[in-house]
């Protein structure tokens, strides 16, 4: 978790973010990571930085509906 790398990088929420803020923003950065932190830390909290191959497998979860609650 560091934010090295991701100040000049163009963050993006959900089009689902609701008005209070509760989120996540997402970069595409440099070769290909993803970062990944909280939108209520106005850019200054920690960043998750994920590979290509890790971003890919978290998405597939996803769309797989592996993180669907019971």
């Amino acid at each position: 978790m560091n934010n090295e790398g991701t100040a000049d990088a163009e963050w993006f929420t959900s089009s689902r973010t609701t008005a209070n803020n509760s989120c996540v923003e997402v970069a595409f950065l440099e070769g290909g990571t993803v970062g990944l932190r909280d939108s209520k830390d106005n850019g200054k909290g920690p960043v998750l930085i994920f590979t290509p191959a890790e971003w890919d497998a978290f998405l597939g979860g996803v769309q797989d509906g592996e993180f669907d609650r019971p």
